[in-house]
């Protein structure tokens, strides 16, 4: 096969890369320059695609004897990944970029351009699996190494994407062994820190970098009912399940911490309460995808495993298609769980699909319904 490996400069891409050239497939690696500053440095962990990226990523190329290039995604990535951040944070919910990242660049842009170009597929480091099944179908599976999983932000791959993706690590048993590969194949990225944080907010500072780009607008802290607690110096800092930062001043009736339960854009409010309140019943979003076949009918609840979170564990639940939205109701109720959040649905290892939560039922409310 003939296909682009996706080089980011760490060591999971390069030994991708590595194991790609050595199962015989005709490789081109490719870095994606995502950044708008181009001479950006990478500061430890934090950050990633940066100058000293590409050039960590070509200098692997060039020991697997591999054409290597730059292209350059910035502008897209600011406006699917970037700007959409923003445009959420803005709207009080919470999403996940490296998610968006993948459904909209990794996957699309990228995968475009290879396929348009005559390539077969592409090739990334992330930590999944890909089975094919007995009637052809490709499914996405969680990695062998659980603690270095990452299916839960390729959640949001179809059945086409799956079709043109090798992920050569999926089935490697650990992170040292991908780092000893490298150490082996005179990899210099082989002891390279991984990225953490966000890769566009290199100092991990959200709240001020999202200050800078929103700008903060003074309101008021209440609490479920609406009453005046104390006031806030920008909504956007604040995210469901906070319990730190709140500065109220005096302690609840009860003396029990106040926990950020909800964000109100419109009228800059942000709402406290205690933890209990954080239970959330049921969760829901219209906005759904599905990783290979869809299940046949959703009329009836189907018992499955969700994970909001990219390093939440996996917990029962069963989920239902009615009315157009997908409803997924966990056995047991989660904590913070905030709209604009991922949730994945898995069964066993298996990704089924996910969709982007829109709104969320508080446990206590429901079990006073029924």
């Amino acid at each position: 096969m003939k296909v682009i490996a996706a080089m980011s400069g760490g060591v999971d891409s390069a030994v991708a890369a590595a194991r790609a050239v050595d199962a015989g497939h005709e490789v081109v690696g490719v870095h994606l320059a995502l950044s708008r500053m181009p001479g950006t440095l990478r500061i430890g962990s934090r950050g990633c695609c940066t100058i000293e990226d590409s050039m960590d990523a070509q200098r692997v190329a060039n020991q697997l004897g591999i054409p290597f290039y730059v292209w350059d995604f910035s502008e897209r990535f600011k406006l699917d990944v970037v700007d959409d951040f923003i445009a959420e944070y803005s709207a009080g919910r919470t999403p996940n970029p490296c998610l968006r990242c993948n459904e909209k660049i990794k996957f699309a842009a990228l995968l475009e351009k290879a396929l348009d170009l005559g390539f077969d597929g592409i090739v990334t480091g992330h930590y999944a699996k890909i089975v094919v099944t007995e009637s052809g179908d490709r499914e996405l599976h969680r990695a062998a190494d659980w603690a270095k999983d990452q299916s839960y932000v390729l959640g949001v791959l179809n059945a086409q994407q799956l079709e043109h993706t090798i992920f050569p690590l999926g089935s490697t048993p650990s992170k040292a062994e991908v780092r000893a590969e490298a150490a082996r194949r005179g990899f210099t990225v082989a002891s390279k820190p991984d990225s953490h944080d966000i890769c566009f907010i290199p100092e991990g500072d959200t709240g001020a970098w999202l200050a800078e780009k929103i700008g903060t607008v003074p309101g008021d802290i209440v609490d479920s009912g609406g009453e005046k607690l104390g006031t806030h110096e920008g909504a956007t800092s604040f995210t469901v399940g906070q319990r730190k930062g709140l500065k109220i001043g005096f302690p609840a009736e009860d003396g029990k911490p106040r926990y950020v339960l909800e964000i109100r854009p419109k009228s800059n409010e942000v709402v406290v309460g205690p933890k209990e309140a954080l239970a959330i019943g049921e969760l829901a979003g219209a906005r759904m995808s599905w990783a290979g076949e869809p299940p046949a009918g959703l009329a009836e609840p189907l018992d499955c495993q969700i994970q909001i979170r990219a390093h939440a564990d996996p917990v029962d639940a069963s989920i239902v298609l009615k009315d157009g939205e997908l409803i997924a109701t966990p056995v047991e109720p989660l904590n913070s769980v905030a709209t604009g959040q991922s949730c994945v649905i898995y069964l066993g290892t298996r990704v089924l699909g996910q969709f982007t939560i829109d709104r969320t039922e508080s446990a206590v409310v429901l079990q006073g319904v029924n």
